[in-house]
């Protein structure tokens, strides 16, 4: 019970891959680029961590300079793209993000491979960047990490004396022109002539991360979202009602641009590098001790069953049996029929319906407490954040799909272009293979591929190569709505994840 199957990788090469100079995919004759229909003088990029270049589990200088926006800016300069600003992160002196304020840490450091020691982990160096070192924008960047829809209509949002309220944000105090600016005013207010927006992904990705432990505002139709809390799920029609007024901001003078769709949350290997049958069992007698401690429980539910409480259904997708072979997690699931009465708990084995987060790791296979005959995920039920139900992901996907909608009839609207990173993400996961006949994928706890992966240590971010691919899909939805000839860029030539001898 003590090695799971699919967790991290061992023994991995001891070194780190540095960025190369980019170079384009397909590279023509000078002179012959061209912006088409568009003007790209001045870009804006609006957005959250996506836009920001954020991965690794934090926002960091190099990561920041390999943003898909800032990629696309360099490619826009060849036919009369202007400047293009990032928020300012030169105190990020070691390279490793993280956040202080008053030189306590809000936020961690950037997660590495660690080659002597096997998996992820966070580097072992001092946090340079504070909250407190303001260096206001606006930024062609306008990025924040963490944002979430209505957000970028927040005044307060970069206000500092919100922050231990919760209503603002490090990252845009830092970069805010004005504490009670909203980051929209920031982005629209620099007249943009061209501009991505990609937003909405943080609006259900934080329920999904938690394991579904926050409300779906859609079931309660609450249209408040002053009274949302962290985790919750923005309801469709707020996020509709926003995301159209955004649009009508950037796109108030004129400009040209593009939008882009959410990926559904089983597209990112947060929710996909942990099986939910990870528990291998090889010694009968270990099997028939713990299908022993679960007696009293399999036949309280043939009880429940007698007294027509649950269904024969319900009483096969409750009752918990380990075999020899990979077993199922035991878990808790609110969406069970309560059956307190009899004292039994609302616990099942998973199934291949449910998605585990990669936050899991840490505890499954593991005494509680130090207990050995109480162990997570066997002996002892998995909590509801550990584990994304069916359920939960089904209102995920309903929540994802209201918004993808949304964005789609927004743009429609306004004659904008939409890029389909739900399907770029999909593709990211299984294995996109691109113009060079290079193949990429997110399965970087295998230990081989090091050089091919397109997703950071989070396993929600894409890392620099991820995000080249991003910005060829842009640059592909760009040239074909605008007439424009960018080329597109070698993801081979960007850095993937940091791997250190030691740390």
């Amino acid at each position: 019970m003590k090695k799971l199957l699919y967790i991290f990788l061992l023994v991995i090469i001891g070194t780190s891959f540095e960025a190369c100079k980019p170079e384009f995919e397909s590279p023509i004759g000078e002179g012959t680029y061209t912006s088409g229909d568009a003007d790209f003088s001045k870009f804006v990029a609006v957005g959250n961590s996506l836009t920001a270049g954020y991965t690794n589990g934090t926002l960091y200088k190099s990561g920041q300079a390999n943003s898909f926006p800032s990629i696309l800016a360099k490619q826009m300069s060849l036919v009369g793209g202007g400047e293009f600003t990032q928020p300012y992160l030169d105190d990020d002196t070691n390279d490793v993000g993280g956040m202080n304020f008053s030189s306590n840490m809000i936020l961690p450091q950037k997660l590495i491979i660690n080659a002597s020691a096997g998996g992820p982990e966070r580097i072992n160096k001092a946090i340079g960047m504070e909250v407190t070192n303001i260096h206001p924008g606006p930024y062609n960047n306008m990025g924040v990490p963490g944002a979430k829809i209505f957000h970028l209509v927040a005044p307060g949002y970069g206000n500092i004396s919100n922050l231990a309220l919760g209503a603002a944000n490090p990252y845009f105090i830092r970069m805010a022109s004005a504490p009670n600016n909203t980051v929209i005013q920031d982005a629209a207010g620099q007249s943009p002539t061209f501009f991505t927006l990609w937003i909405g992904n943080n609006d259900v990705l934080a329920y999904a991360t938690s394991g579904g432990v926050g409300v779906d505002n859609n079931a309660t139709g609450n249209l408040f979202p002053s009274t949302y809390g962290f985790n919750d799920i923005t309801n469709i029609n707020v996020f509709a009602s926003v995301y159209s007024q955004i649009l009508d901001e950037l796109t108030a003078n004129g400009a040209k641009g593009v939008v882009a769709t959410l990926p559904d949350v089983a597209s990112v290997p947060f929710f996909t590098t942990i099986p939910y049958n990870p528990i291998p069992m090889t010694d009968q007698a270990t099997v028939d001790a713990i299908n022993n401690a679960y007696l009293t429980y399999n036949g309280g539910l043939q009880s429940a069953l007698s007294a027509g409480l649950i269904t024969a259904a319900e009483l096969a997708k409750r009752t918990i049996n380990f075999s020899l072979g990979a077993n199922a997690l035991v878990i808790k699931d609110e969406y069970l029929t309560d059956l307190s009465i009899l004292g039994l708990p609302s616990i099942r084995q998973a199934t291949d319906e449910d998605l585990v987060p990669l936050t899991a790791k840490s505890i499954i296979g593991h005494p509680v407490s130090g207990n050995p005959n109480l162990v997570y995920g066997i002996t002892s039920p998995l909590d509801d954040q550990w584990v994304l139900t069916a359920d939960e992901i089904a209102e995920v996907r309903n929540a994802t799909a209201g918004f993808n909608q949304a964005i789609k009839d927004a743009a429609a609207a306004k004659d904008i272009p939409v890029a389909d990173m739900a399907d770029v993400m999909e593709q990211m996961k299984n294995g996109i293979k691109i113009d060079d006949g290079s193949t990429y994928t997110a399965d970087y706890f295998n230990g081989t591929n090091l050089d091919n992966l397109t997703f950071g240590l989070d396993g929600v971010h894409p890392n620099p190569r991820g995000y080249a691919i991003i910005a060829n899909e842009f640059i592909d939805v760009i040239n074909m709505k605008y007439k424009s000839n960018l080329p597109k860029v070698v993801p081979a030539n960007y850095p993937t994840i940091t791997i250190l001898p030691t740390n």
